[in-house]
């Protein structure tokens, strides 16, 4: 794929910003994630792909636009045959209620490369580049606290572990406090929060615990390109559920690497900031019609990451127009 399809898409993370960050703090989460939508959906009509949606919105009948199946692009005669993965508003609740870690993601590799998840749970591990290959899922969690402890050089005692603040996550919290871990909990936003684990300036070291499905391929794009490390495995609360991976040939045992998540060299990876963050800086709408982002987009296969950060003059961009 061309190279430089990574700033193409950072135009449609910057877009999906952009719109959602108009409704910072007002307690409507429905309308940002709209926005969000919007403004990403917009934005891939630019793009000369042959593009599917293999995670979004829901199905058809659940979303309009940025749905399961969705066909985007341009598709041209030369337009690469790519599966996208999308979450125009990775924290709906952050944007409403004006907290951090919100962000606008895409991931995006060639066509069959991207696992169709389940849009169930997934209990994740995951770890920056320094721990790659010293965790595994399966493992009690002090022994994997120990190994990347050992990898960064650290004691338990200084590491940082990052945890979805839910009911269902006591146990983990208890275990990783018996240990002398330090945590760090979050209320929404598990995939910032996993990238997160790969800078050593955020002062993340490793995530734990259950968050959705979807978010963790994502998620596993994104580390993919970083050089660092994730594990998945799904977990079934209900029968439907448990039907449905049966349906999906999906093993409720299988320890879900980033090979089965996102395959091959060519993952592509780019999110904007809506609101600060670990590792983004929120939109800033500065009057006179302008506002500036900034945004980080990866590419596996090289191993760049840049950071962008970009300034809009709003009335000379129609598709920023809200």
């Amino acid at each position: 794929m061309d190279r430089n399809l990574a700033l193409d898409l950072v135009r449609v993370t910057e877009a999906a910003a952009l719109g959602a960050a108009k409704h910072m703090g007002r307690g409507d989460k429905i309308s940002a994630d709209q926005a969000g939508v919007d403004g990403m959906r917009k934005m891939f009509d630019n793009l000369d792909i042959d593009g599917v949606v293999v995670i979004g919105e829901g199905e058809m009948d659940e979303a309009p636009m940025l749905y399961i199946g969705e066909e985007v692009g341009r598709k041209g005669p030369k337009a690469p045959a790519v599966d996208i993965a999308v979450d125009p508003v990775e924290g709906t609740n952050s944007v409403a209620k004006g907290l951090p870690n919100a962000i606008a993601v895409v991931a995006m590799a060639p066509r069959g490369c991207l696992l169709n998840a389940p849009d169930m749970y997934m209990n994740k591990i995951a770890v920056g580049p320094k721990a790659a290959g010293k965790v595994h899922i399966d493992a009690p969690i002090h022994e994997n606290l120990k190994a990347t402890a050992e990898a960064l050089n650290k004691s338990i005692t200084d590491l940082t572990v990052t945890i979805l603040d839910r009911p269902r996550h006591e146990d983990i919290i208890r275990q990783c406090r018996e240990a002398g871990a330090r945590i760090k909990l979050f209320s929404d936003g598990d995939v910032a929060a996993a990238l997160a684990t790969c800078f050593d300036y955020t002062g993340v070291d490793i995530l734990l615990g259950i968050g959705g499905a979807p978010e963790g391929v994502i998620a596993a794009a994104g580390i993919k390109c970083l050089g660092g490390q994730f594990q998945g495995k799904l977990v079934a609360y209900s029968d439907e559920e448990r039907e449905r991976c049966r349906k999906m040939g999906a093993d409720l045992d299988k320890v879900l690497l980033m090979e089965d998540l996102a395959k091959g060299d060519e993952v592509y990876f780019a999110a904007t900031g809506i609101s600060d963050g670990e590792f983004l800086k929120g939109v800033r709408y500065t009057g006179h019609d302008m506002a500036s982002t900034h945004s980080v987009v990866m590419r596996s296969k090289t191993g760049t990451i840049r950071f962008i950060e970009a300034i809009h003059k709003l009335n000379m961009k129609p598709a920023y127009a809200y």
